[in-house]
């Protein structure tokens, strides 16, 4: 990279134009949650939600919020408290439009754009109703069996990864340790904006015993520190979900009204505060 990717937190949210495509990971891989809320902040609209391959609150606030157009995703759940509100919302009054897909079709686009290809084969959805309402995946033969059909899903290369993780260090390498996807996310997008819990010294990528968990810096295009910047989710070896705060996330968005006295609430709160 020419120049050292960090910033505050406000940049790095200014940065995603309206209308971007953001990839975004399941609940217990590293949401930006704080980063999220200055994204919500700035009252982003259009966006392109890519989920990999789920999502929970973070893209039930966006949508939410106004900011979002259209979601491919396997689905959008509050876990244990049921299908998320918001997101049923705009399903129901048109609002949204979704782009129903299964976790593996998910997956093998963003591989797909990782590896500068233009589809991937992917053979569990031939069979199902996703093939009617997916008209960009097509169903071709194995042209090393003819006869054999493979369904041919089509790259996604999101303008912006988005995540958050344990640490970078001075020279903009990011530590995911075992949430891979995020390195996936990050090589099939253009772009990368990640927050950390801190910075750390040294190099990430020349430490044998954590360099397979390293996004390299030349993948990433922003970072910034945010102390506990997943809350009220979780980050894996650092702290748990709230899961008192996600219940009252729950039931105040079951309502129009709920949701928004929820969000003024959670907007006035400091990037850091739990």
């Amino acid at each position: 990279m020419s120049a050292l990717p960090f910033c505050d937190l406000d940049s790095l949210a200014a940065a995603i134009p309206d209308g971007a495509m953001l990839a975004v990971p399941a609940d217990t891989y590293g949401v930006a949650m704080a980063a999220t809320r200055a994204l919500v902040r700035r009252a982003p609209k259009r966006l392109q939600l890519v989920c990999v391959p789920t999502s929970g609150i973070q893209a039930d606030v966006l949508i939410g919020a106004g900011g979002v157009a259209q979601i491919d995703t396997s689905a959008v759940s509050l876990g244990e408290h049921g299908t998320a509100p918001r997101f049923a919302a705009a399903v129901r009054d048109g609002s949204l439009r979704v782009l129903d897909a299964t976790c593996p079709a998910i997956h093998a686009a963003l591989q797909a754009s990782q590896k500068g290809l233009p589809f991937m084969p992917v053979r569990g959805i031939l069979g199902s109703d996703l093939l009617a309402q997916r008209r960009d995946w097509r169903v071709i033969d194995n042209p090393f069996a003819p006869g054999d059909h493979i369904v041919a899903v089509r790259a996604i290369k999101p303008d912006v990864a988005f995540f958050h993780a344990l640490c970078a260090d001075r020279r903009g390498n990011v530590l995911v340790a075992r949430s891979r996807d995020l390195l996936t996310m990050a090589q099939a997008s253009r772009e990368t904006f990640v927050t950390v819990e801190e910075l750390v010294d040294g190099d990430l990528l020349a430490d044998r015993e954590r360099s397979p968990g390293v996004i390299p810096a030349v993948y990433v295009t922003r970072i910034a520190v945010v102390r506990r910047g997943a809350w009220p989710l979780g980050l894996a070896g650092r702290y748990d979900a709230d899961a008192a705060a996600l219940e009252r996330y729950a039931r105040a968005a079951k309502t129009t009204d709920g949701f928004r006295a929820w969000l003024d609430g959670w907007l006035s709160r400091e990037p850091t505060a739990a």
